[in-house]
C-alpha cells in the first residue's frame, strides 16, 4: 500500500505568523472536520510545559481559525496506564499531529518502547499529516542529534537513535533544524547550534548512504507522499547534504523525492559546494542581543502604559517599534527577527484598539450620570428652599470644572 499522507519538517517557528499559511494549507487539504492535536511529548520535562500546550491551542485557534486537542504524553514513567492509553487514542484519531519545541533526545527516550512511532507511521500511511518541527525534526530520521547535551553541556560530538520515521516511507534522512541559525551573534551557531567545525565532524559519524536535510529557520519542507514531492514554503531554504557535497532548495522550489532517496540522477555526486557562508560580524548595536533588548524594554513601556490606560504611551510604543522595524530593514537586519517584530507590533495595534474600544467614547459619557444625579439633587433642595446648600453643591461642581446654567426648562451642564 502507497502512503497517502505528508510529513511536513519545519526547521522552526511553528508557532509564529510565518507558519500560519503551512499550518492553514495542510488542514485545508484534510477538510474542516480534521482532528488536529498538538504531541507535548519533547518539552515534557519543562517546567513551562502546561504554557506550551496552551500556546500551541491558542495559536491554532487564533491564528489558524482551527481547534486543537492536546496528546499529553510527558513520561512513560509517570503516566498512569489509563492516561497512556487516552493518549495513544486521541493520536489513532488525528488527522493532523503537531510535535515542537522541547529536546529531541528526551522525546525519543519517551516514546521508545511505546506504540507512539507505530501510531503516527501508520496515521501518515492512511492520510494524515505529522509536522514535526524544531526540536521533534530533529527525531524522525535514523539518526537524532543530541543538541543540549553538545551545545550546553559539551559532550562528546555524536548521534543517537532516531524514530526514522522517514525511514518507513524510504528516506534515508537526517533532519537538521535551525540551519541558518545567527544567535551566537559573535560565535557560529549555524547548522543546529553545532557551527561548522562541529558539524564537519559530525558529518563524518554517519554512514555513508544518510543524506542530511538541513532547514532554514521559518522554512518548512513539505513532503507530500501520495506525490512523490517535496515543497519548501517560508522564508529560507533546505539543504541536503551527503559526504560534504549538497544540493540547496529555495524557497517556494518543488522536489521529487527521488532526489532525497538518491534515485536516478540524483544518485550521482551532488553538486560540490561550500556550506552557507556565515554572516559577517555587524555592528554592536545591530546585533540580535541589542535588536532584542530594545524591543524588550518598548514592551516594558507598552505594558505599563496599557495598565495605566495610557493610549499615548501605547501609541508611542507603537511608533518607535515601527521605526525599529524600519531601520532594521535598511539595516539588512534577520528576516526571521524583522517579521518576529512585525507580529508583536500587529499584536500591539490590536490591543491599543481593544482598550480604546473597552474605554468610554468621551469624558460626558462617564462623566455625566453622577452630574445629572447631582443636579436632581441641587433641584430637589432648592424646591426646598435649602439655597445655601444648593449653591454649595453648584460650587462643588463648577470647582470640578463642570459649569451649571439655570435655564426656564431646568439646569444644564458642561465641561468647562
Amino acid at each position: 500500500m502507497s502512503a497517502k499522507g505528508t510529513i511536513v519538517l519545519m526547521g522552526s517557528g511553528e508557532l509564529t505568523a510565518t507558519m500560519v499559511e503551512v499550518h492553514k494549507e495542510m488542514l485545508g487539504r484534510l477538510g474542516p472536520s480534521a482532528r488536529a492535536v498538538f504531541l507535548d511529548t519533547p518539552a515534557g520535562f519543562q517546567l513551562n510545559a502546561d504554557q506550551i500546550s496552551a500556546k500551541a491551542v491558542e495559536y491554532f485557534h487564533d491564528k489558524v481559525g482551527h481547534s486543537l486537542a492536546v496528546a499529553s504524553f510527558r513520561s512513560k514513567d509517570d503516566l498512569s496506564a489509563l492516561d497512556s492509553e487516552k493518549a495513544f487514542l486521541t493520536l489513532r484519531q488525528a488527522d493532523f499531529v503537531l510535535v515542537g519545541p522541547g529536546s529531541p533526545t528526551y522525546a525519543v527516550r519517551q516514546w521508545e518502547g511505546t506504540p507512539i512511532p507505530e501510531i503516527l507511521g501508520r496515521r501518515i500511511e492512511e492520510g494524515a499529516c505529522l509536522v514535526a518541527a524544531s526540536a521533534a525534526a530533529l527525531t524522525v530520521g535514523p539518526r537524532t542529534l543530541p543538541v543540549y547535551e553538545i551545545y550546553k553541556v559539551g559532550e562528546e560530538l555524536r548521534w543517537v537513535q532516531g524514530l526514522n520515521l522517514l525511514g518507513r516511507f524510504g528516506l534515508n534522512l537526517v533532519v537538521m533544524p535551525h540551519w541558518n541559525n545567527a544567535e551566537g551573534g559573535t560565535h557560529d551557531t549555524r547548522f543546529c547550534f553545532m557551527g561548522e567545525p562541529r558539524f564537519r565532524s559530525l558529518e563524518t559519524l554517519l554512514p555513508d548512504d544518510v543524506y542530511v536535510l538541513g532547514m532554514d529557520e521559518h522554512t518548512a519542507c513539505i513532503i507530500d507522499l501520495s506525490r512523490n514531492e517535496a515543497r519548501i514554503r517560508g522564508l529560507g531554504s533546505a539543504t541536503l547534504r551527503r559526504g560534504g557535497s549538497e544540493r540547496v532548495f529555495p524557497k517556494n522550489a518543488v522536489v521529487s523525492l527521488d532526489v532525497f532517496r538518491g534515485r536516478g540522477q540524483a544518485s550521482l555526486p551532488l553538486p560540490v559546494s561550500a556550506p552557507p557562508a556565515r554572516p559577517a560580524a555587524a555592528p554592536a548595536e545591530d546585533q540580535p542581543d541589542a535588536f532584542w533588548e530594545n524591543i524588550h524594554e518598548l514592551e516594558s513601556r507598552f505594558q505599563a502604559a496599557q495598565e495605566a490606560r495610557h493610549a499615548e504611551g501605547m501609541s508611542a510604543a507603537i511608533l518607535e517599534l515601527d521605526r525599529i522595524i524600519w531601520a532594521s530593514a535598511c539595516n539588512l537586519e534577520s528576516e526571521v527577527f524583522i517579521s518576529q517584530a512585525r507580529e508583536i507590533l500587529r499584536e500591539w495595534v490590536v490591543m491599543l484598539g481593544s482598550s480604546v474600544a473597552a474605554g468610554p467614547a468621551a469624558t460626558d459619557e462617564y462623566l455625566g450620570p453622577l452630574v445629572e444625579e447631582l443636579l436632581r439633587l441641587r433641584d430637589e433642595l432648592r424646591r426646598r428652599k435649602r439655597w445655601e446648600e444648593a449653591d454649595a453643591l453648584r460650587d462643588c461642581l463648577q470647582r470640578a470644572r463642570v459649569l451649571i446654567e439655570d435655564t426656564n426648562e431646568g439646569a444644564r451642564w458642561r465641561l468647562a
